[in-house]
């Protein structure tokens, strides 16, 4: 391409870039994704432009008019993106002013620098709110699961070892948590978002009397209380891309998290655990081994989290050298930024669709959870109880764990007198520790697994859930 663009080329130049160059530095291969961010910016720019004299009532019109029938015919595939013009912005701007006059003068006072920092956080902030809504809907998911089977119990671990027996319920909730997290830092992202960066021009504002209020409200940069958000220093607001990457960081932990929940399920699905079946739509086959039914949407959601993990790392090495202020490395934000959303938004919703479609294996939780090691440390406490310190007691049951090895007996299964042989302290009461039922309904501590806490913190999810 040598024929020169009279939009993205301005009259410094004597002739448009080379076709390499062209492909090398278009961006609306990806960034045509937020056309309707730019046409929404388009429109209150125009509005502001009006109310400060630059446009004529009728010139304004004309410009909405001629930017809502480009907008509808990108949303049916029927626009021609151009790549020589670069960007979504000139692709816009150029067949704007080939069909209204008027569009030359959109771009007054408004630079792609403010204009690209203006598209980025209305798009970001659309998908925030739609991730949130969909993380909501996994925490229902595991909700919903835990209250279905909530009489079963099962060990928890720790180091991957049997440790202590929670309800299933309690563990899924752990994972309930985690996302509840997650969704307060991105409503937390979402504030430093939702700020405001056209006026900025492409560094230093502009000499005429912009009403960048107008166009925040207009777009809906306020706060809770209504108050307008705009950024406060040019130079700051063309460069900034601090939202990105605390996007792209709660993203992270997101899919860390999901990618947890994911390793859980596999583990449990497996023949070793048999915990859970997954429905055959969430699951694949072998090519060669007819027998299996492997989870591969739980394995995709735990390998998805390295790209996730690598999209953070990439936009802070990106930024992390940058003088003041726009520099065109910055156009390599959007495909990280866009590939972090698109993953966690994916992987949440199918994570929560995987789980409305598992069932527990009750009889294999049953048995898991009635190994009776799994309630040592209440004969432990049951020694406290007695007056024994802790540490103390933690030894003693060590002596009756290694007897119960010896002996090749489960701990349940013990005599009194043999017991005794580790400590006089063990009554005749000391067997009654190994009721799981009974055990359970003693861990009532908040937070603890216990039978009524479990309950209450079941119920309280779903109160703040639906």
């Amino acid at each position: 391409m040598n024929k020169k663009s009279p939009v993205s080329r301005s009259g410094r130049f004597t002739g448009g870039p080379a076709a390499d160059v062209a492909q090398f530095t278009e961006s609306v291969s990806f960034d045509w994704r937020i056309w309707r961010h730019d046409i929404l910016g388009s429109m209150a720019h125009a509005e502001m432009l009006h109310k400060i004299g630059v446009l004529k009532k009728n010139e304004l019109r004309a410009i909405v008019r001629g930017l809502g029938a480009i907008g509808r015919e990108i949303r049916a595939g029927k626009f021609k993106w151009r790549p020589e013009l670069e960007d979504i912005h000139m692709n816009i701007e150029a067949e704007l002013t080939r069909r209204v006059p008027a569009g030359a003068k959109l771009h007054t006072a408004r630079s792609r620098n403010d204009q690209v920092a203006l598209d980025m956080r209305l798009w970001l902030r659309d998908e925030i709110i739609l991730l949130l809504g969909e993380i909501a809907d996994l925490q229902r998911a595991l909700v919903s699961l835990g209250e279905k089977n909530a009489d079963v119990i099962i060990p928890g671990y720790t180091h991957l070892q049997r440790a202590q027996p929670v309800y299933l319920a309690h563990h899924l909730l752990a994972y309930v948590e985690m996302l509840e997290r997650d969704s307060e830092r991105l409503w937390d992202c979402h504030s430093r978002v939702n700020v405001c960066p056209l006026g900025s021009g492409a560094i230093a504002g502009s000499t005429l009397p912009l009403k960048r209020e107008l166009v925040a409200k207009l777009l809906g940069f306020a706060d809770a209380g209504g108050k307008v958000q705009l950024t406060q220093n040019s130079m700051d607001a063309v460069s900034d891309r601090d939202f990105a990457v605390e996007f792209c960081a709660a993203g992270a932990l997101l899919a860390v998290h999901i990618s947890r929940l994911a390793e859980d399920l596999i583990l449990w699905a497996g023949a070793e655990f048999n915990f859970i079946k997954i429905a055959d739509a969430y699951t694949t086959g072998s090519s060669l081994m007819p027998q299996k039914k492997n989870p591969d949407i739980a394995e995709l959601a735990r390998g998805k989290t390295g790209r996730v993990i690598g999209n953070l790392v990439s936009l802070l090495t990106l930024l992390k050298g940058l003088p003041m202020t726009y520099n065109r490395d910055l156009q390599e934000d959007k495909e990280r930024l866009f590939d972090t959303a698109d993953t966690v938004r994916a992987t949440t919703r199918l994570m929560a669709a995987m789980l409305r479609n598992t069932k527990i294996n009750r009889a294999a939780c049953e048995r898991a959870a009635g190994d009776p090691a799994l309630l040592a440390t209440d004969l432990a406490d049951y020694l406290v109880k007695k007056g024994m310190p802790f540490r103390q007691a933690h030894h003693v049951v060590g002596a009756v764990v290694a007897l119960a090895e010896k002996t090749g007996k489960p701990l349940n299964q013990l005599t009194f007198a043999e017991l005794q042989t580790t400590d006089k302290t063990f009554g005749r009461d000391a067997m009654g520790v190994f009721n799981l039922k009974t055990a359970m309904a003693k861990r009532n501590l908040t937070g603890a697994p216990g039978t009524k806490e479990v309950a209450k913190q079941l119920a309280r999810w779903r109160e703040q859930l639906s």
